[in-house]
């Protein structure tokens, strides 16, 4: 706050509303948008990119055999999944209540293109999560419960790389990049619209060092592939086959 003429200057803009009255205690609080500010820079490039890197470069290296046992919480060998699945559903829940909060402060939708970018990122996480939910069955020719030898066992969406699960994968993996970028320009956008100098030196650096870590994991080698890694590397498996002379 400055002071020019002995009249008081506000740094940020006249539409952002500063208190809000509260009928059930019947009194007028402040509001600290900072708060808000702090929480989605942590949840969307903090927790949902550290999410999605786990998922893409912390995958143990394909076997022979592949991933044996089922996805479980509680099996050690599939914790780069669980940690994406788990940290992306605790990431929108602070997101859901963090624009709740926003949305009752600001009296409803403001219409500002950060209003609008935030509306836009929070729809696609929602998808992201729905869609999560339509991978369809495992399967695998060498998980526990199936015979080696009796075809009939091994069926699943991902196992044989059905329509279903091809289109979940385009849609799901696509899509995340795609909230990434739209949470990314949301962030900054209402760094531009309620200035806060040292967390936008934070986020440019925080997005720098995402892009060097992704470069250096990729670098090396880092991004194998989902299926080999489930079920295998032979090419006795229908989609290695299918992928023979890639």
């Amino acid at each position: 706050m400055d002071r020019t003429h002995g009249h008081a200057v506000n740094d940020h803009p006249s539409h952002i509303p500063t208190e809000v009255y509260l009928g059930i205690l019947d009194r007028t609080i402040d509001v600290h948008w900072n708060y808000h500010a702090v929480l989605m820079y942590v949840v969307w490039m903090g927790l949902v990119p550290l999410c999605v890197t786990i998922m893409r470069f912390h995958k143990p290296p394909p076997s022979e055999k592949g991933i044996r046992r089922d996805v479980s919480l509680w099996h050690r060998e599939w914790w780069f999944f669980s940690v994406h699945k788990y940290g992306l559903f605790l990431a929108m829940a602070a997101v859901l209540a963090g624009t709740a909060v926003a949305f009752w402060a600001s009296g409803g939708f403001s219409g500002s293109v950060h209003a609008c970018l935030g509306a836009l990122t929070v729809a696609m996480g929602l998808g992201q999560i729905l869609s999560s939910q339509m991978r369809g069955t495992r399967g695998g020719r060498y998980r526990v419960g199936a015979d080696p030898d009796d075809p009939a066992t091994w069926r699943g969406d991902q196992y044989d790389h059905t329509p279903k699960r091809r289109l979940f994968e385009a849609v799901h993996k696509t899509c995340g990049y795609f909230t990434l970028i739209c949470a990314f320009a949301a962030v900054g956008s209402g760094l531009m619209q309620y200035a806060m100098p040292v967390l936008t030196g934070v986020v440019v650096l925080t997005g720098l060092a995402w892009l060097v870590a992704w470069v250096l994991y990729d670098f090396r080698g880092r991004a194998y592939d989902g299926y080999r890694v489930a079920h295998g590397y032979g090419l006795e498996h229908p989609y290695n086959k299918q992928r023979e002379f890639l």
